[in-house]
C-alpha cells in the first residue's frame, strides 16, 4: 500500500467517528416547547403588526398610476405629482384604521428549572395563574399554550 494513503485513511476514520458521536443540533423547522407554570398575567396592549408607511407607498404609486391616465405633457406630470401626493395622504389614512393596538397579556411563567420567562402575546382568556403550560418557540415567536 501507498505509505501516504494510510495515514490520510485513518483520519478519515477518525473524523466519521468523532462525527457519529456529536450531538444533532436544532433540525430546519423544529420548535423549542419547555413545560412550565403561570406566576403572573398583566392585560397589556399589543401594537399592530403592519408595517409602518406601507399605505402612504401604496396609495403614493396607486395615485401616480391614476394621475398617469390623464392629459399628456405638462398637465399629466401636475395630474401624476397630484395624484402621487393625494394617494400618499388617502393611503395613510387607510392604514391608520388598521393599525390600532390589539388586546394582550404579558405573562410571567416559571420553568421547571425555577428560571422565570416574560411573554407577551394576543390575550386567551384559558390561561390563568397557577395552570401548567407550555412555552412554544423562543424569542419574539414565543407562545405560552396550556397543557393537553
Amino acid at each position: 500500500m501507498n505509505r501516504h494513503l494510510v495515514p490520510r485513511i485513518g483520519a478519515l476514520a477518525l473524523a466519521l467517528a468523532l462525527g457519529a458521536c456529536a450531538a444533532p443540533g436544532a433540525q430546519p423547522g423544529a420548535m423549542e416547547v419547555r413545560r412550565a407554570t403561570i406566576e403572573q398575567i398583566t392585560p397589556t396592549q399589543l401594537q399592530s403588526n403592519h408595517h409602518a408607511g406601507i399605505g402612504a407607498v401604496a396609495g403614493g404609486l396607486a395615485g401616480v398610476g391614476i394621475g398617469s391616465l390623464i392629459g399628456g405633457g405638462t398637465g399629466r406630470d401636475v395630474a401624476m405629482v397630484l395624484g402621487a401626493v393625494g394617494g400618499a395622504v388617502a393611503g395613510n389614512e387607510v392604514q391608520k384604521k388598521y393599525d390600532q393596538p390589539t388586546p394582550g397579556q404579558q405573562i410571567v411563567v416559571r420553568t421547571a428549572s425555577g428560571v422565570l420567562v416574560s411573554v407577551s402575546q394576543p390575550a386567551n382568556p384559558g390561561l390563568r395563574v397557577g395552570q401548567r403550560v407550555y412555552i412554544e418557540g423562543s424569542g419574539e415567536n414565543a407562545r405560552i399554550v396550556p397543557q393537553q
